[in-house]
């Protein structure tokens, strides 16, 4: 396998950080936009059995060669959940940045419980806190953003158990939001001639570092922020939510 994982954003350090440790060991994972395959090849990396669906041709011709190039086993379909003919069976059903594209969130949720067995786990990150919706999430064709109680009740909704979690971000959050709706302001401002799916799809491209030393310096940028959001697990600009299937 190459040593040198593929190279996440720092928003995409921050979230890894707070997800990686919910994951059971070696379970079977689907993951519902998988974008470019940094959190994939992660997985896999780690005993996973995975799974990875996107839209975006592009992003998914990326996630598939990330994995050749790892050396690693993993399916990348590029399609949708309901297209990708899966089995179902899986124990996590993960989703990160996915829901708050949607226009019915909870009926894509029930689509994925259905894929879960018996004890199985949903785990999702979304952008928190409705009030803080900004140029960025018209940009990159958010429909929402979601207040930790919404979220608690969309889960809860979907016949889910155990439901939990935490927000993160605190501080470097706050200040990565401020600069790419500063971004989206001056550069990405096209709502009106663009598709809430070609901004959707634009979403999982942006800001992507492409070299292994970029993946180094987000890493070390990143890992003081890393350690003071362990310490403010109820203050952030994003939130990471789960349950589990009964």
């Amino acid at each position: 396998m190459n040593a040198t994982p593929a190279p996440l954003t720092p928003f995409g350090t921050l979230r890894w950080d707070v997800v990686r440790r919910r994951f059971p060991p070696a379970s079977r994972v689907l993951e519902v936009g998988c974008g470019q395959g940094a959190v994939g090849v992660r997985l896999a990396a780690a005993g996973h059995d995975y799974t990875g669906v996107e839209l975006d041709g592009d992003s998914a011709a990326v996630a598939a060669d990330r994995f050749v190039a790892a050396g690693l086993d993993g399916h990348v379909v590029h399609g949708s959940v309901a297209s990708a003919g899966l089995d179902g069976g899986f124990d996590v059903v993960c989703a990160f940045e996915v829901l708050e594209h949607l226009d019915d969130d909870a009926g894509a949720l029930a689509e994925w419980v259905r894929l879960l067995r018996p004890g199985g786990l949903v785990l999702v990150s979304t952008p928190a806190w409705q009030a803080r919706f900004g140029p960025m999430d018209t940009a990159v064709g958010h429909v929402r953003r979601y207040d930790p109680p919404h979220m608690r009740e969309l889960l809860t909704g979907a016949g889910l158990t155990d439901v939990g979690g935490v927000l993160y971000g605190m501080p470097l959050g706050y200040v990565l939001e401020a600069v790419r709706n500063r971004v989206a302001g001056r550069r990405l401002d096209d709502a009106a001639t663009t598709t809430t799916a070609e901004r959707t799809a634009r979403s999982g491209r942006l800001f992507q570092p492409s070299s292994a030393l970029q993946g180094v310096a987000v890493r070390a940028g990143t890992w003081p922020f890393r350690m003071v959001q362990r310490v403010f697990p109820q203050t952030g600009p994003a939130l990471v939510a789960w349950g589990t299937a009964p």
